[in-house]
């Protein structure tokens, strides 16, 4: 019991730590003048979720309701939660709602308000994320009771959040200038710095899933550095064939698009199968950043390329590898390859409504908040930077 707790309580804040990794992930990827914007849009989400999350965002994702679609209010301002094992895994989870719409911002680098981000966040997080979240985990959620399998939010987070990026992105419109100009990263080394906390971190994010330390725990955390590495060296072979150049951006792309999509399958596949996840994201993501020079759609960090992408290239996969043989203690559906054929159709469909669901919602939020405070900064703020106009710094001062 004692191991379990620590193991949770370990997790939660490895997870945690992921929030300021990807602010320099995506901090180093913006412009000089938007460095400090990009750091405090991840951060702002380590403040507004919590506080609604604890009020009753929990209660939305978790309480048992009986319906398949969205839990009550019984635990709302958390009542009623004293034990140990309750408290613990509600901070575990707590990190991941933080961490989600962090993704999001890297689709708007550059062009959103951070007023607009301040009230988009915590209300994306109830509207969006809650019942997603219910459907995959709750205790009666309709996704978990098909059933489809997602271990640590493949869908529910990187799916979600890339559909949300989307809307977004589409709503708030395309950055001056592009893609005729197209900027480039102002700090390298923060991208790579960003990618291995982001990938220790993944270590709580997937094997914390299992919420104990036990033989998934142990599974989800091989299979996490296997696939994590496996698309780290499909991508560069890809990128050295197309471009001759093995860029520091691809290797910390390929290691992040292979995380996402050995997510939702890290304690539900075997080691050698999670070098097909990592190996898979790092090619396919590789050529999916390319859609949005094709169809006009302005994602400036490409998060619909590598999270919505990644996660349903992870979520596909799964309802080809799940193998509950691989896993100690598995104790679910199998794949297409080991006799569950219907986990293929169930991964598909939960994977469709909830890309459909977060893309319809997030867009409806967006026009709404454009119509009464504006989404976007004037062309002549967006030519200033963001960090003047709306936080009133520079990240960097030379004296």
């Amino acid at each position: 019991m004692e191991g379990n707790t620590a193991w949770i309580l370990t997790s939660a804040a490895m997870v945690l730590f992921m929030v300021p990794g990807l602010a320099l992930f995506y901090g180093g990827m913006v412009r000089t003048k938007n460095a400090l914007n990009m750091l405090n849009m991840n951060m702002w989400c380590l403040g507004a979720v919590p506080v609604v999350w604890v009020l009753v965002g929990w209660s939305l994702a978790a309480g048992d309701s009986g319906r398949s679609w969205l839990g009550d209010l019984s635990i709302v301002g958390l009542k009623g939660v004293h034990d140990v094992e309750g408290l613990a895994t509600f901070a575990f989870l707590m990190t991941f709602a933080c961490i989600t719409p962090a993704l999001i911002s890297g689709a708007v680098a550059d062009r959103m308000k951070f007023s607009a981000w301040m009230v988009f966040v915590p209300v994306w997080s109830l509207a969006v994320y809650a019942p997603v979240v219910y459907w995959v985990y709750g205790p009666k959620g309709w996704i978990l009771d098909l059933p489809a399998l997602d271990f640590a939010g493949g869908t529910a987070i990187h799916v979600n959040a890339g559909a949300a990026a989307l809307a977004l992105a589409i709503v708030l419109g395309k950055r001056s200038g592009w893609p005729e100009n197209r900027p480039a990263p102002h700090n390298i080394p923060f991208v790579m710095l960003g990618a291995g906390i982001l990938w220790f971190g993944w270590f709580g994010f997937n094997a914390g899933s299992a919420l104990g330390a036990n033989g998934a725990a142990a599974q989800a955390f091989v299979n996490t550095f296997v696939a994590g590495a496996a698309g780290m060296v499909s991508w560069l072979i890809v990128e050295v064939i197309k471009t001759g150049k093995a860029s520091t951006i691809g290797m910390a792309s390929g290691v992040v698009a292979a995380l996402v999509a050995i997510t939702p399958a890290a304690g539900f596949v075997g080691t050698m199968h999670s070098f097909v996840f990592g190996a898979a994201a790092g090619v396919i993501c590789f050529f999916a950043i390319q859609a949005k020079f094709r169809f006009g759609f302005d994602d400036s960090l490409d998060v619909v390329g590598i999270h919505l992408v990644g996660g349903i290239v992870g979520g596909i996969l799964l309802g080809f590898f799940a193998d509950s043989s691989a896993v100690p203690g598995g104790d679910f559906i199998d794949g297409v390859f080991f006799g569950g054929g219907i986990l293929l159709w169930n991964q598909a469909l939960s994977i469709g409504v909830v890309l459909v669901y977060s893309f319809v919602v997030t867009f409806i939020i967006a026009k709404l908040l454009d119509s009464v405070m504006g989404l976007r900064v004037s062309v002549d703020t967006e030519l200033m930077g963001l960090d003047q106009s709306d936080h009133g710094e520079a990240a960097y001062v030379i004296e």
